[in-house]
């Protein structure tokens, strides 16, 4: 699988022990992160990741900050995406069987590297349920400015 990874300051070496942890189960990952630890704006890299996903230039996209949400939040901004915030195993694997997130997000002051790595594992292995279709049809419904009831 081809993943994108993004990330800002706080997180770089959550990151780089993500990326090598992706690369050692033969996944291959693109790095749209910074790798300085000077201050950087988390929506820039966020929104890197959820392009390239839109675009299908990857398969799906892990981002990370110091708490998942501010990065996770600039991710769903794209049109296409269903980023997931978590910081538990059962709500990533849920993020993909029932909600079809195309991303992932965490944050690296709130994980520690066992369990990001335990999120990204969940999530990658879950699978899409399909009856959970006519909600994701809402939500889109939703983005678009429609009334749903």
């Amino acid at each position: 699988m081809h993943i994108g990874i993004g990330n800002d300051h706080v997180a770089v070496d959550m990151k780089l022990l993500i990326k090598a942890y992706l690369e050692s189960k033969g996944h291959t990952v693109t790095d749209f992160g910074t790798d300085s630890r000077e201050p950087a704006n988390y929506p820039i890299y966020g929104a890197r990741v959820a392009k390239a996903v839109a675009a299908k230039k990857v398969d799906c996209g892990i981002v990370i900050c110091g708490t998942g949400i501010g990065i996770g939040l600039a991710a769903n901004r794209v049109p296409g995406i269903r980023c997931a915030i978590c910081s538990d195993p059962y709500s990533a694997r849920m993020a993909k069987a029932h909600n079809n997130c195309n991303m992932l997000a965490f944050g690296a002051r709130v994980v520690g590297i066992e369990v990001a790595k335990m999120l990204v594992d969940e999530w990658l292995n879950a699978t899409f349920e399909e009856r959970h279709q006519v909600r994701l049809d809402l939500l889109e419904k939703l983005a678009k400015g429609e009334e749903i009831e």
